[in-house]
């Protein structure tokens, strides 16, 4: 396991995350560190190690659409290096709205899968269900 080294100070002593792909428009990073916002663990940025300034803010889907499910095909799981679905976490990336926090956005079609075990994510675009890429967030 590697630890970031490079980067604002949020980043310099966090577990490296892995990509195993790079994220859609971002082809240059693929290493990032996770770092909680809130106590409650509900809001976290996703922060480039190699890009200053590139974070993504996500949020486990579980508090605001709690019968959000992902199914992971073998060929993810094998390429995550997972070993066992419980070590997985889901996260979903967040657009802020325009007048706030209640304006704010979850992509439900391309959630972010990482193995806490190896450290290593993909951001899956899942093709099934008709999921929307902005559903509002909403708190359950």
């Amino acid at each position: 396991m590697s630890v970031a080294t490079v980067g604002s100070p949020e980043t310099t002593t966090l577990p490296v995350i892995d990509f195993v792909a790079p994220m859609p428009g971002f082809p240059d990073d693929r290493r990032f560190v996770l770092v909680r916002l809130d106590d409650a663990g509900v809001l976290y940025a996703l922060t480039s190690v190699d890009s200053a300034g590139l974070r993504f803010l996500v949020v486990p889907p579980a508090q605001f659409f709690p019968d959000y499910e992902t199914e992971i095909d073998d060929d993810t799981l094998a390429a995550l290096g997972a070993t066992d679905q419980a070590d997985l976490l889901v996260l979903l990336v967040v657009t802020a709205g325009e007048s706030g926090a209640e304006d704010a956005t979850a992509n439900l079609m391309a959630p972010i899968v990482l193995d806490r075990r190896s450290r290593r994510a993909v951001q899956l675009i899942l093709s099934h269900g008709g999921l929307p890429v902005r559903q509002r967030l909403l708190v359950a």
